[in-house]
């Protein structure tokens, strides 16, 4: 599968903004899908996890609560809705997807497929 994430920008602290994924092919909901991050200076690092069936998702300490990741198989889409943003949210975010993978795995080694990322830019 191929993974295309879009929807980065600048926000206020405070703000939401969401994040999208499109995935190629036909066989989408074949995938468990995850957002990871990775700011400058530092390892990139899981943000959450979702089901081939959406039926369940898996968050980090740090987003639980304000984030939520969505899918729409009809539409080969993960979603990553982020909301009361911190400015240390600040990061490229990455999309990725795996089969017969925990969402509860948060390396990155687990994971087979990677979007290209887009940037978030939280300002204070």
């Amino acid at each position: 599968v191929q993974l295309q994430a879009s929807g980065g920008g600048l926000v206020q602290a405070g703000g939401s903004l969401r994040l999208s994924c499109a995935g190629s092919g036909r066989t989408f909901d074949r995938y468990e899908l995850a957002w990871f991050r990775q700011a400058p200076g530092k390892e990139r690092e899981f943000v959450a996890a979702i089901s081939r069936s959406g039926g369940s998702t898996n968050y980090a300490d740090s987003v639980k609560g304000r984030f939520t990741i969505p899918r729409d198989n009809a539409k080969n889409t993960v979603y990553l809705q982020m909301n009361s943003l911190k400015t240390e949210d600040a990061a490229v975010y990455h999309c990725a997807a795996a089969v017969m993978v925990l969402i509860t795995t948060t390396s990155t080694g687990a994971w087979s497929y990677w979007g290209q990322g887009t940037l978030v830019t939280v300002s204070s």
